[in-house]
């Protein structure tokens, strides 16, 4: 074990955080409202009687909420590879579905690293659980002298009061990031660095983001209204859903 450098973490958060915001600056400007529109409930809209206006900065922050999420979901992930590796010696898995492995205390962890707790449903945690397993099998029989190997489905945030799942541990917010650094206040201690240019980068992205808006409500109006701007709901649920 080495001690962990905070200097180190700043300066991995300050080289990296600006991909988060190009990313999702990238993921704004490549959006086609068509395409979005196929993947929305067009039943739903009407029966909250939206207007075109709405419904378009509706589907908008949706999208944008669910990329955000992944997006930054990568950065967390490549920073609790960081801050282990400085620490225990940590490095990104060859196997599948696995994020990270580490030892410590006489014990060998395999760790699929997740942004929060509330992250998957039962088919993609059975999923999770079969890597555990199948990884498990490898390195029992590598040849090596394995210790104990330990699975453990770490979330950066959130809290979970049973850890113990039977076939793997689920550890979050500041018990796994104490588990990857031996450093109980990196949790709050990781919050400072995280703001580093987001104020320009804030002001970049929502000018961006109302160029947007105002593409999409104007071509929403051309292709799916009336002549009186009210929407045009049988195109719509027929460009949704229908044959062809």
């Amino acid at each position: 074990m080495q001690p962990l450098n905070l200097n180190d973490v700043f300066l991995y958060v300050e080289d990296n955080i600006g991909d988060f915001h190009n990313r999702k600056l990238l993921s704004l400007r490549n959006l086609k409202l068509e395409k979005i529109l196929k993947r929305k409930n067009p039943y739903l809209f009407k029966a909250k009687n939206v207007i075109p206006q709405e419904l378009t900065k509706g589907i908008l922050d949706a999208h944008l909420s669910s990329q955000e999420e992944t997006i930054f979901g990568g950065f967390l992930e490549g920073l609790a590879i960081f801050v282990c590796g400085k620490v225990w010696n940590g490095r990104k898995s060859s196997a599948e579905g696995i994020d990270l492995e580490f030892e410590r205390d006489n014990k060998h962890y395999i760790v699929s690293v997740k942004s929060g707790p509330n992250w998957g449903n039962s088919s993609q945690i059975k999923r999770m659980k079969n890597n555990f397993q199948k990884a498990k099998r490898i390195l029992r029989t590598s040849g090596s002298n394995m210790p104990h190997i330990v699975a453990v489905n770490g979330c950066c945030y959130g809290k979970n009061k049973s850890q113990d799942k039977g076939d793997y541990f689920k550890i979050c917010g500041q018990e796994f990031w104490n588990l990857i650094s031996e450093n109980d206040h990196l949790y709050l201690d990781i919050v400072e660095p995280l703001g580093v240019q987001a104020k320009e980068r804030n002001e970049e992205f929502s000018e961006n983001y109302n160029d947007i808006l105002t593409q999409f409500t104007r071509e929403f109006l051309n292709i799916f209204c009336l002549d009186s701007g009210k929407i045009d709901w049988d195109k719509l649920v027929q460009f949704n859903s229908g044959r062809g």
